[in-house]
This record gives structure tokens, C-alpha cells and sequence, in this order.
């Protein structure tokens, strides 16, 4: 049976496989399980409920209060806010757990339900498995005054905008910055705390209408952003995604500025302001191999994980590092959050170049990223992509020829029958001429 859970809570198309009706079950078994320690401690459980725009989200989350509310949660309704924005206040508020609905930077048919545990933090897979197999259980439904309690909050944005302000190291006063909000979670806190940090904000794709949300705008379709950037004259850009837990960014040439180059930047401006725990950086395996290349000219020990940005963060808390992120531009800012936040990592990029007086492209020169080649071979077995001998052979030889001027990584897809063929190398031309033969090798070897 498929796991319900995926990688970041569950999700799928609105209405046909995330209903009103799984919302509020799902919500029922969480309050049970998340609930579970308040109620064995005498307390009645505190939950903070939230949203990105998109249409179905209205009814999810009336589903969902609903459900808390009935197994006997309070429930603190704070309405459209980014991701990283409930984790906060789900420690700011000192709550039980917190309940995001938002599908990030999927289309507006899609949204999904996720939760947090107290402090903010991402659930291990096996609480989320306890709060699948807690659905549709028989339970004893409280009356009376033990019912939960709902109370919209709007206080939650303010208080969100003052925990950002506060971890800024400078003001960003001078500096013009547009910022892309993808009409989704970010369209009105993000350009707010920009205005209040002391920089010029035009705003784009910050005029959600519940059916618009990452539609042509935000991270994942930038070509708005560069032609805003270079129109207004400004300094740079900043693009979110729909519920704001990523970033990427633009340089006044209208230059994408990914992720990589972002932790590269936010890595070194750390190290030098001493905060950058250990030196280290944590990120993934799909990371350009040139941010490693530059981090260790800097005297910065990179730590890479699985692809996700919940390896990440598992890192993270584990190490006690304070830096990681993945090249989709989720960055964690540990010292500042529990989770990627856009926001927080778009006012951090700004305050460097204000701080160094340097451009945004000058920065990113931090790094030179390799020409990367990504190939998805689809209709094989992935689950012997580790233990091939031949496809095994074949990569050790192809590393072997690449001398330590490139990278290779094969890495079966978590989600579908495909094999991912990632390569890195000197030239693009080389890059694809690697990928190729071993694409060549992988389909002749483990093809169904």
C-alpha cells in the first residue's frame, strides 16, 4: 500500500485526492497523535492552522479547523501565510502543532496538508505514519466545554514581520528590489518587511486572486523578474514560490542568481560575522560541484546529504550546524528558523550587498558553476541502479577520465520508475557526451 505521506506532507489535486473529506480526517488522527502529550499532561491541545491563497484552500482548511476543533483542539486560524511563517508561530505561540495547506510551487489545481510538531519542526516519517494508521480509528468525541476553540488570528503576520527584521544584521536602506510574491503566500508580508528593513520594493505577481498562484510568476518562472529588475533599475530581485520556503534571486543584469550561488554568499558573509557554526555548510548531492570547489577556497567544510530539503534540515539539527539548503533555493537558516524560508533568505542576500557595497553579480562570482547535464531514464529498475556491477563499472570509469574536473551521480527517483543521470563537467559538451553513454548503459542493463 503507498505510503500516504510523501516527501513534504501530503499532497495531490484538490478536491479529487486531497478532499474536504481527507482534511478533516487526517486532522482528527493528527490532533490525536500531536494532541496526545497535552492531553496526558492535563492540557488542552493549541494548534496553529495556515495557508497559501490558491481557492481550495478556503475549504481544506474550514475541513481541517474543523476537525481539530471537534477532537478537541484550539484552534489559532491565522489565515494566508508563508510556510516558514506557521513554523514560526507555532513556537512563537507555543502550540502543539501547526498545519500548513499549500502545494509550494505546484499549480493552482494541486495543494496539499503538512504538519509541525511543537517548536516548528518537520515530522519524522514515523509520527506521520502513526497519524495515517490513527485515521478512521473509533474515538471518544468531547463535548461540552472540551470541544476545541476557534479563533482567527490575524496578529500572526506582524509578528512573523518582527522576528525577520530582528535577524537582519543591517538595514537595506538605498538599495531598489523587486520582489516576485508568485501570487502566493509572500505577495504581502514580503514586500513589507523590505519596506520596513528601509529598501525601495517594486512589486510583482504579488496580487493573488485564489486561481493565479504560480502562474507564469515566482522561483519557477523568472523571466517576469529579469525584465522587471532591468526596466525599474534596480539592485535585485527576489522570487519566491507559492508558499514562500524558497528563494532565488536576480542580479541588476537580470543574471538568475540559484541557490547554490545564494549559500555560497550567505556562507561566506556568515563565516566572516563568525555565526556560521564550525564553518560548515550543509547541503545536498545535487549541488554544483563549483560550490564545493569555492567553499573550500573559503575555508568552508561542506556536509552534503540526501536530495530534500528535510535531509537537510535532519542534518542541521543533528550537527548543530547553522547553514543548509538545496540548489532549488531552499535555504535554513538554523539560528533564525526551522525551516526554509524565502523571505528570511531574500532579506539576508540583501542585507550582504548592502553591508559589502558590492553587486549582487559581483557576489555571485563566489562560485563558477559547472555546465550540468541531467538525464531522467524512465521504464527501468531503479532499485537496482546501486548495485548494477556493469552500471557501476561504468560510472567508476567515467569518473575516472573526468579526474577530479567534473562530477557524476546516478540516483534512483523516490517518486517514479526513473533513474536519474546527473553529470557535471568542464564544458557542456562533455558534460552530455558522459551523460549519454551512461544513460546508454543504464537502459541496456535495468530497462523492464
Amino acid at each position: 500500500m503507498a505510503r500516504l505521506f510523501g516527501t513534504d506532507g501530503v499532497r495531490g489535486l484538490a478536491n479529487v485526492d486531497i478532499t474536504a473529506e481527507l482534511a478533516l480526517n487526517l486532522s482528527v488522527a493528527a490532533a490525536h497523535v500531536l494532541g496526545g502529550p497535552a492531553r496526558a499532561a492535563g492540557r488542552k491541545p493549541k494548534a496553529v492552522v495556515g495557508r497559501d491563497p490558491r481557492a481550495s484552500g478556503e475549504f481544506l482548511s474550514a475541513a481541517v479547523v474543523a476537525g481539530l476543533a471537534s477532537a478537541g483542539v484550539d484552534v489559532h486560524d491565522v489565515g494566508v501565510l508563508p510556510t516558514p511563517a506557521v513554523a514560526f508561530l507555532t513556537a512563537d505561540m507555543d502550540a502543539h502543532f501547526g498545519v500548513m495547506l499549500s502545494a509550494s510551487h505546484n499549480a493552482m489545481p494541486d495543494n496539499g496538508i503538512k504538519f509541525f510538531a511543537a517548536g516548528g519542526h518537520k515530522l519524522p516519517d514515523v509520527v506521520e505514519d502513526q497519524i495515517a494508521a490513527a485515521m478512521g480509528q473509533q474515538w471518544e468525541r468531547p463535548v461540552g466545554a472540551e470541544v476545541g476553540r476557534v479563533l482567527t488570528n490575524r496578529a500572526g503576520q506582524a509578528r512573523y514581520v518582527a522576528h525577520l527584521l530582528a535577524a537582519l544584521p543591517n538595514r537595506l536602506d538605498g538599495l531598489k528590489v523587486v520582489i516576485d510574491g508568485a501570487h502566493g503566500a509572500a505577495s504581502a508580508v514580503s514586500p513589507e518587511v523590505f519596506r520596513l528593513a528601509g529598501a525601495d520594493v517594486v512589486e510583482i505577481g504579488a496580487e493573488p486572486d485564489g486561481l493565479n498562484i504560480n502562474d507564469g510568476y515566482g522561483s519557477t518562472h523568472l523571466d517576469h523578474l529579469k525584465a522587471a529588475v532591468v526596466a525599474k533599475g534596480a539592485d535585485l530581485g527576489i522570487a519566491h514560490d507559492g508558499d514562500a520556503d524558497r528563494c532565488l534571486a536576480v542580479d541588476a543584469q537580470g543574471v538568475e542568481i540559484d541557490g547554490d550561488q545564494i549559500m555560497g554568499i550567505l556562507a561566506v558573509a556568515m563565516k566572516e560575522r563568525g555565526v556560521l557554526a564550525d564553518d560548515t555548510l550543509v547541503a545536498t548531492v545535487m549541488s554544483n560541484l563549483g560550490l564545493l570547489q569555492a567553499m573550500e577556497r573559503e575555508g568552508i567544510t561542506v556536509k552534503q546529504t540526501g536530495v530534500g530539503d528535510r535531509y537537510v534540515l535532519e542534518e542541521l539539527r543533528r550537527s548543530g550546524h547553522s547553514l543548509g539548503g538545496e540548489q532549488s533555493g531552499h535555504v535554513i537558516m538554523l539560528d533564525h528558523g526551522t525551516t526554509g524560508d524565502g523571505v528570511l533568505t531574500g532579506l539576508m542576500l540583501a542585507a550582504r550587498v548592502k553591508e559589502t557595497g558590492r553587486s549582487l553579480a559581483d557576489l555571485g562570482t563566489v562560485m563558477t558553476r559547472l555546465p550540468q547535464v541531467l538525464v531522467n531514464v524512465r521504464g527501468v529498475d531503479r532499485g537496482r541502479v546501486d548495485s548494477d556491477p556493469e552500471v557501476q563499472s561504468a560510472v567508476a570509469a567515467e569518473e575516472s577520465a573526468l579526474a577530479g574536473s567534473g562530477r557524476i551521480l546516478l540516483r534512483k527517483s523516490g517518486t517514479e520508475p526513473l533513474v536519474r543521470v546527473m553529470v557535471e563537467a568542464a564544458t557542456h559538451d562533455d558534460a552530455q557526451a558522459v551523460a549519454d553513454r551512461l544513460v546508454g548503459v543504464v537502459r541496456e542493463r535495468l530497462t523492464l
